[in-house]
C-alpha cells in the first residue's frame, strides 16, 4: 500500500527531486538502486510515491516507457552512474524511436570528481544524448527541480520522446554531509596546495548550494502542455479528397494514441467516419476485438487498392515498404506531429503537421464527410469478405494436430479464454507475429509491442508498466495501490526473447504483479532461421533448447506449468489465468510444433 502524499519541506537534492515529481503526479519510480541515486529514492519514498525495483536497469526504463504509453504522461526511472546508464541505452533508444515521453534520471559522479577517475565516472553525454530529446546535465542544487519540470514539458512537447537528466552524487545528499566529505577530501595539511584545495572545496560547494533554500519545485503548466494541431487548410484538403473518395482507407498507429485519454473520443471518430481501418502498434484494440470497420488481413493488397490513404501517426518505413504498399496514384494524407515523418520515403498530397488522434476526431466533425459514409459500404463488404477468408483459412489451419502445441491453435484459444479487459504484451519474433494475426486486443490502449526498433527483451518491463498503469476500467488501480481489480496482464515471449526477462520474475514475485507468461518453445530463433536456412544452407546459431523455462521462473517464486499436448491448451490456460487471480505471476512454458505459418516474413 503506498502513503499518501505528504507535504514536506525538501531535506536534501534528492528530496528536492522528490517534490518535484510529486508535483507532476508521478505515483512510481522504476529503479535499480545504486549509491548515486539513492537520495532520489528514499525522499521519494517518503512522500508517498512507490518505488518499483527490478533487476536490470534496462527492465526500469521498458517499464517507464510502458507507463508512458498507457497514461499518455511520462514514465519515470531511475538508474545510478556509469554501468547503470548504459545498461539503458537500448531502452532508451527504443522509446525514442516509438515516441513515447520517459524521463531518465540517472546519477553521476561528484562534480569536483569528475575526470579524475572517480567510481563509476565517465562521459555520459555522448552516449546518451543521441537517444533523447534533452539532455539535462545539473551543476547546481537549485536546478533540480526546474530540471524535473523541464523534462517533461520537453518529453511530452511536439513528438514525444525520452529526456535524460544527470544529477551528480553531491547535488543530492544533504549539504551538511557533503561539506563534511568535502573537508575530509581536503584534508589538515598546512602547505599551499593543502590550503589551495580546501578553499577550491569550500568555493566549489558555496557555488553548488547557493541559491538553494529559494528554489521551490517548479508546478506543471496549467493546461499541460500544449497539443500540436493540423492547420485549418490541411484539413480542408484532407476532408475533399475523402469526402471524393470512393475506397479510402486508414492506417493507424501509435503515435495517434498519444493522448491516452482521447481515445476512446478517437475510436468513436473514427465509426462517424465510416472509413475501413487497419491498426498498428499501440493502436491495436482502439475499436474492440470485433469493430465492423477493423482489417486485420491483406492490409498491402487492400492498401494497393485503395484511391485515398490516411496515414495517421504511421511513417512510409519498412511496415510499409518505405511507400511502395501505396499505391502512386492514391491520394495520400499523412497526419503526423512529425514533419520529416509525414514525408519518409513518399511525399503526401496533405501533411497534417499536428496530432493524428486530433486530426482524425476534427475530419469527424465535418459534415461533408457523414453524408459521403453510406457511399462505402460495397468497398467495406468487400475487405470484410477478404478479412473473413483469411480468418476461416487459419481457422483451418489451427486445426492440423502436431507432436505437441499448433501455435495458431493456442493463440485461438489464448483469445477465447483472456479476460475482457486484458493487455497483450509482445515481446519476441515468429512467435509474437503470429499472435498478431490471431489475438485481437480487447479494448484501446490493450496492446504493447516494443514499435519500430523491433526491440527484444521488453516484456517484462512492459508488463511491470502494464500491470501498475492506473488506465483500466473506472476505479481500477494497480496492485498494491489503493485497491481496485488490476487488469490482466498477459505477455507473450517467443523462447528466446524471453531470455531476457526470466530473471525479472523475482521483480514480480517480490512487487506483487500477477502477470501470466506464454513463451513459445519451439527451440530455436526460428524468425531467423527460417529464412537463414533457407537462402545460406545453415542453422548457425539459431538453435536453442526445449529449456525448462518454467522451473526458472518457479524458482524465483512465481507459478511454473509446462504446456506439451494440444487437448491440454485450455485447461492450463484457465489454472494460469486463476493462479493471476490469486496474485501469483505465472509462465506457461509451452512446447510448439514448427509452422509454416508465417514463410517469408524476414524485415529489412
Amino acid at each position: 500500500m503506498e502513503r499518501s502524499p505528504v507535504q514536506l519541506a525538501p531535506r536534501h537534492g534528492g528530496d528536492r527531486i522528490a517534490e518535484a515529481l510529486q508535483a507532476q503526479g508521478v505515483q512510481r519510480i522504476f529503479t535499480l538502486c545504486g549509491g548515486h541515486i539513492s537520495p532520489i529514492l528514499a525522499a521519494s519514498k517518503a512522500r508517498g510515491i512507490r518505488i518499483v525495483d527490478v533487476r536490470d536497469e534496462v527492465t526500469a526504463v521498458f517499464a517507464a516507457d510502458a507507463t508512458a504509453r498507457l497514461t499518455g504522461r511520462p514514465g519515470v526511472a531511475a538508474v545510478t552512474a556509469g554501468p547503470g546508464i548504459t545498461n539503458t541505452i537500448t531502452a532508451l533508444k527504443n522509446a525514442q524511436l516509438a515516441q513515447s515521453p520517459v524521463v531518465l534520471i540517472g546519477g553521476a559522479a561528484p562534480t569536483a570528481l569528475q575526470g579524475r577517475g572517480a567510481l563509476q565516472d565517465i562521459d555520459q553525454r555522448p552516449l546518451v544524448a543521441p537517444h533523447v530529446k534533452r539532455f539535462l546535465k545539473m551543476r547546481r542544487v537549485r536546478e533540480l527541480g526546474p530540471a524535473v519540470a523541464a523534462a517533461f514539458e520537453v518529453a511530452m512537447a511536439g513528438v514525444p520522446g525520452p529526456v535524460f537528466i544527470e544529477c551528480p552524487v553531491d547535488l543530492l545528499y544533504p549539504e551538511a554531509e557533503i561539506r563534511k566529505w568535502y573537508a575530509e577530501a581536503a584534508g589538515k595539511g598546512t602547505a599551499l596546495a593543502d590550503r589551495a584545495l580546501r578553499w577550491y572545496l569550500n568555493r566549489h560547494a558555496e557555488r553548488m548550494f547557493a541559491g538553494s533554500s529559494q528554489a521551490p519545485a517548479a508546478a506543471p503548466p496549467p493546461g499541460g502542455v500544449a497539443v500540436p494541431r493540423a492547420s485549418d487548410s490541411a484539413l480542408r484538403r484532407a476532408a475533399a479528397m475523402l469526402e471524393q473518395a470512393r475506397q479510402p482507407l486508414f492506417v493507424i498507429g501509435s503515435q495517434a494514441v498519444v493522448q491516452a485519454e482521447q481515445v476512446h473520443r478517437l475510436a468513436e471518430a473514427v465509426g462517424r467516419l465510416n472509413v475501413p481501418v487497419y491498426l498498428s502498434g499501440m493502436a491495436r484494440g482502439l475499436l474492440g476485438r470485433d469493430h465492423p470497420l477493423q482489417m486485420r488481413h491483406a492490409r498491402r493488397q487492400a492498401l494497393r487498392e485503395a484511391d485515398c490513404v490516411l496515414l495517421a501517426g504511421v511513417p512510409c518505413d519498412f511496415r510499409l515498404d518505405y511507400g511502395r504498399h501505396v499505391r502512386r496514384s492514391a491520394r495520400l494524407i499523412a497526419a503526423n506531429r512529425s514533419a520529416k515523418d509525414a514525408r519518409l520515403n513518399r511525399r503526401p498530397d496533405v501533411a497534417a503537421i499536428g496530432d493524428a488522434g486530433q486530426f482524425i476526431r476534427a475530419l469527424a466533425d465535418v459534415p461533408a464527410l457523414s453524408a459521403a459514409a453510406g457511399r462505402r459500404s460495397q468497398w467495406t463488404a468487400a475487405l470484410r469478405a477478404r478479412d473473413q477468408q483469411r480468418e476461416a483459412e487459419i481457422d483451418q489451419q489451427a486445426a492440423v494436430p502436431g507432436e505437441y502445441v499448433n501455435p495458431l491453435a493456442l493463440f485461438r484459444a489464448l483469445d477465447a479464454e483472456a479476460g475482457d479487459d486484458a493487455v497483450f504484451v509482445a515481446d519476441g519474433g515468429d512467435f509474437v507475429g503470429t499472435a498478431s494475426y490471431v489475438l485481437r486486443p480487447r479494448a484501446p490502449l490493450g496492446w504493447l509491442d516494443p514499435g519500430a526498433f523491433g526491440t527484444l527483451g521488453v516484456g517484462a518491463g512492459f508488463a511491470l508498466g502494464a500491470a501498475l498503469a492506473r488506465h483500466g476500467q473506472a476505479g481500477a488501480q494497480g496492485p498494491g495501490e489503493g485497491g481496485g481489480e488490476p487488469r490482466e496482464v498477459w505477455v507473450v515471449f517467443g523462447d528466446g526473447a524471453c531470455g531476457w526477462s526470466l530473471a525479472e520474475f523475482d521483480s514480480f514475485v517480490r512487487q506483487g504483479i500477477p502477470v501470466i507468461a506464454v513463451v513459445g518453445n519451439d527451440a530455436g530463433w526460428t524468425q531467423i532461421a527460417r529464412e537463414q536456412v533457407k537462402m545460406l544452407g545453415d542453422d548457425v546459431a539459431t538453435v536453442l533448447a526445449r529449456s525448462d523455462y518454467h522451473q526458472v521462473a518457479a524458482g524465483f517464486g512465481a507459478e511454473g506449468l509446462l504446456l506439451q499436448r494440444g487437448y491440454e491448451v485450455r485447461a492450463v490456460l484457465r489454472r494460469a489465468r486463476e493462479l493471476a487471480r490469486q496474485g501469483k505471476p505465472v509462465l506457461v512454458n509451452v512446447w510448439l510444433d514448427k509452422t509454416e505459418f508465417r514463410e517469408g516474413s524476414l524485415s529489412m
